[in-house]
């Protein structure tokens, strides 16, 4: 691509806004020496229409479950919790072709750019077919997801899953989980299949599943084909009171504090979810140089329960946003939630504040996320700073939510003020992917949607 240039009234740079910025953009579609102060555009800048945010990373992903969002909000029974959602989830998990999850993944990722993301973490485990057998070509479905995300037009992290048993008691896999199976050559051979892609935009690391759902020798298995390279690592991890207790049977030990004792994880290491950890435990999260990445839309719609997000904080451990099953699609609705749930847990207001350094709610939680997401994608640089992707997402001033609103506080209004996020203008790598929230393809990708979507649920 061309080299270019851009000119902001105002960036978010550093953690604060800065003025007139000039934002160079050079032939690799990354940002050059960003110049704060420029009065007015140079000859041949392109003056963008809005205040600028970087893109933010999602770092926690189950592309597939976008097709059962809104479908399991009714109960049968008496009762109704986490387990029995993943009952009536492992039902679409089994039935998904390739195809039909590149067009689920292609209208997801399109909304996750609408949703001020333009990085996405996969958690990927749908490695076979939709019985369970296996594939013509062992990457089928994540190159399906790489494709999925070059029509979008979103940055993609491929994290693919070991997966190995239900339980910590059981040898094996349930016959509705055949399709998860891996072993750890497996994941290391998929991770070196999404590497050889050589798709711009596209890179790789792996995942376990969780510690339920993956041996201890199969996870040191695992880490040791991985070695030291510099790729994220991401496990599922305390999510669940029951997982707590079944780990305690099965170990004599809570999740976290067995991981941090057992696997030593570094700072390549996320830990999705965390949310029932001790002080002890995110201290010891805290000392190896992992982050978390917390997702509250999904939580809060499973019911899972409240992370100690002040202690979390406190320990300065990297804290990363994801939408997990996607119920929610946009950063802002997460950051909202994510303070919500301590306000109602706490009966407090602006518990993420700090008034010593940051007394702004919603900026400490976005710089948080921001900062953590490019490393939980295994992304060097991160931002509007110099040498990382040129991503941006310009802000729209006269959306309901902004009108009238100080610069100093467009931030707050976003998270806390906005149904909806108000982007004139997303752009990736310098190219503009929405314009005044339309994709290019937005008309074929969602007709593809629609037939896929007809398909599953024409029984219903």
């Amino acid at each position: 691509m061309p080299e270019q240039l851009l000119w902001a009234p105002q960036a978010w740079i550093g953690g604060r806004w800065e003025s007139s910025v000039l934002l160079p953009v050079d032939a690799q579609g990354r940002w050059g020496t960003l110049q704060p102060g420029v009065a007015a555009p140079p000859a041949g800048a392109r003056p963008l229409g809005g205040p600028v945010l970087p893109g933010l990373v999602n770092a926690h992903s189950h592309a597939f479950q976008r097709a059962f969002a809104g479908l399991s909000e009714r109960r049968a029974s008496d009762a109704d919790d986490f387990w029995s959602w993943r009952d009536r989830m492992y039902r679409v998990a089994q039935r998904i072709t390739a195809a039909q999850m590149e067009a689920i993944a292609a209208h997801l990722y399109v909304e996750l750019l609408r949703g001020g993301y333009t990085q996405v973490c996969e958690f990927h485990y749908l490695h076979h077919g939709p019985q369970g057998q296996p594939l013509a070509h062992r990457a089928t479905m994540c190159h399906a997801l790489a494709a999925a995300a070059a029509h979008a037009g979103i940055g993609l992290t491929v994290l693919p899953v070991l997966y190995e048993r239900a339980g910590f008691a059981q040898p094996g896999l349930r016959d509705d989980q055949r399709r998860f199976a891996s072993t750890p050559a497996l994941v290391h051979q998929l991770l070196r299949d999404v590497q050889a892609l050589g798709q711009p935009r596209v890179n790789a690391g792996v995942a376990i599943h969780s510690l339920r759902a993956a041996s201890a020798a199969a996870i040191t298995e695992l880490l040791w084909l991985v070695g030291d390279e510099a790729l994220p690592i991401h496990i599922h991890v305390a999510e669940q009171t029951q997982e707590v207790d079944d780990c305690r049977t099965a170990t004599g030990s809570r999740p976290i504090e067995w991981l941090c004792r057992e696997l030593a994880p570094d700072a390549r290491w996320q830990l999705v979810h965390a949310t029932h950890a001790t002080m002890a435990e995110i201290k010891a999260v805290g000392t190896s140089g992992a982050g978390i990445v917390i997702c509250p839309g999904t939580e809060g719609n499973l019911g899972d329960g409240l992370t100690d997000l002040p202690g979390w904080l406190r320990a300065g451990v990297p804290m990363a946003i994801g939408s997990d099953s996607h119920v929610t699609r946009n950063w802002p609705e997460e950051l909202r939630w994510l303070e919500y749930g301590q306000r109602l847990q706490l009966r407090q207001r602006n518990v993420a504040a700090a008034p010593q350094h940051q007394p702004a709610t919603a900026a400490r939680l976005w710089q948080a996320a921001l900062e953590a997401g490019g490393k939980a994608a295994g992304l060097g640089t991160w931002g509007l700073v110099t040498g990382a992707r040129a991503d941006a997402l310009v802000l729209d001033t006269d959306a309901p939510a902004l009108i009238g609103i100080p610069a100093s506080h467009q931030l707050d209004a976003l998270v806390f003020a906005g149904a909806e996020p108000a982007w004139r203008e997303v752009l990736v790598a310098g190219e503009t992917v929405l314009k005044d929230g339309r994709h290019a393809q937005q008309h074929h990708i969602t007709e593809r949607y629609r037939e896929v979507m007809q398909t599953l649920w024409a029984e219903a």
